[in-house]
C-alpha cells in the first residue's frame, strides 16, 4: 500500500521540532498507523467491483450507497458492477445498465469517490456511509487500475465514467471527492478535458496540486514522476483556465507527511474558484476517515461559496 514507503518519513519527522508540535505529530502518526492497520484489513474488500442493488424509493437516504447499495463490505454502495458482469476492458468497471433515471427535485447530485495511488475504493467506506446517512442517494466509488501509468489516461477514463453516471441517473452535473492522486486525476479532467461542464464541486483531500517532493525512491513509477512539482503535467495545470465552472474545495493538513511542502495540497490558481481548508492534528490517511472532515465535506457539497466550519478539526485558510 502507498503509505508503507512513507512510514520512515512519519517517524523521522518527530525529530528536531518544538515539544508541543512533536507531541501533536506523535499523536497524528499513531492515528495514521492505526488507520493503516485497519485499512490493510479491509483493503481486499475494495478490490472487487461495487454491486448495484435495486434503486431506492425517493427520500430513502439511509442506504449504504448510490441507488441502493448492498451495504455489505464487498459491494459498499451502488456501483460500477453490472448485473450481467462488469465490463473492465478499458480499466474501469462500469454498469451495463445506463438507462437514465428521473431525478427528484432537490436531491443531491451524484458523488464520485476517487481513491489515491495504489489504493482502492475501500478507503472511502466510512465517508460514503456518512454521506448516505445524510441523504446522498447516488454514491459511486471508482477503482482505476493499479497498472495505470498516466494521469491523463486515467482522467480520460474518468470522463467516460462520469458520462455514464449522468446518463444512468438523469443528472446533468455531479460532484467528485478525490483523495491524494485521485484529486489530481479529477482536477486534470475538470481543467484540461472540459470536465467543468459536468463537475459542480471537486473536493480534494491531501492532493499534490503543485507537486510533491516526498519519497524520492518512488520516482521510478511514471505516475509518481507526474506528481513532481517540475513535471510536465503539473506545468499543464498551471496554464490559464478561464471560465472554469467547477468549484474547488481542497483539504490540507500541516501534518500531512506525504505532501512536501504541505501547502502543495492547496489549490493556487487565479482562474479557479477555490477554497482551501486547513485541517489540524491529523495526517494524510485520516483525511478520508475523520468525522470532522466528513462533516466539512458534506458542508462543501451542500454550500455555494459559504464558509466551511469544522470546530476543533479544520478551518478555512
Amino acid at each position: 500500500m502507498k503509505v508503507l514507503s512513507f512510514l520512515p518519513l512519519l517517524l523521522r519527522s518527530t525529530c528536531l521540532r518544538p515539544a508541543w508540535l512533536s507531541s501533536t505529530l506523535v499523536r497524528a502518526t499513531a492515528l495514521e498507523l492505526v488507520i493503516l492497520a485497519g485499512h490493510v484489513l479491509i483493503y481486499p474488500s475494495g478490490l472487487t467491483p461495487e454491486r448495484r442493488g435495486p434503486a431506492p424509493e425517493p427520500g430513502d437516504g439511509d442506504g449504504d450507497g448510490a441507488q441502493g447499495g448492498t451495504g455489505d463490505g464487498s459491494g459498499d454502495g451502488a456501483g460500477l458492477g453490472a448485473a450481467m458482469g462488469p465490463d473492465t476492458s478499458d480499466g474501469i468497471t462500469r454498469s451495463a445498465d445506463t438507462t437514465a433515471l428521473p431525478t427528484s427535485i432537490g436531491e443531491h447530485p451524484p458523488v464520485v469517490l476517487l481513491h489515491g495511488f495504489i489504493d482502492n475504493r475501500s478507503v472511502f467506506v466510512l465517508l460514503r456511509r456518512s454521506l448516505a446517512r445524510h441523504g446522498w442517494r447516488h454514491l459511486e466509488s471508482l477503482n482505476y487500475s493499479p497498472l495505470t501509468c498516466d494521469i491523463r489516461t486515467a482522467a480520460e477514463l474518468l470522463e467516460r465514467h462520469v458520462e455514464e453516471i449522468c446518463a444512468r441517473t438523469g443528472h446533468r452535473r455531479i460532484d467528485i471527492v478525490g483523495h491524494s492522486l485521485g484529486g489530481l486525476i479529477a482536477r486534470y479532467y475538470v481543467q484540461r478535458l472540459g470536465g467543468d461542464r459536468r463537475v459542480r464541486t471537486l473536493v480534494t483531500l491531501g492532493t499534490p496540486h503543485s507537486g510533491t517532493a516526498v519519497a524520492p525512491l518512488a520516482g521510478a513509477h511514471p505516475i509518481v514522476r507526474q506528481m513532481r512539482g517540475d513535471s510536465d503535467l503539473i506545468a499543464e495545470l498551471r496554464r490559464p483556465a478561464p471560465g472554469c465552472r467547477t468549484r474547488f474545495v481542497s483539504f490540507w493538513s500541516e501534518l500531512d507527511r506525504v505532501m512536501l511542502p504541505v501547502e502543495t495540497a492547496c489549490v493556487d490558481h487565479p482562474d479557479l474558484d477555490a477554497v482551501n481548508v486547513r485541517v489540524t492534528g491529523i495526517g494524510h490517511l485520516a483525511l478520508t476517515v475523520h468525522p470532522a472532515v466528513a462533516s466539512a465535506i458534506r458542508q462543501a457539497l451542500e454550500s455555494d461559496g459559504a464558509a466551511i466550519n469544522v470546530p476543533g478539526a479544520a478551518s478555512v485558510a
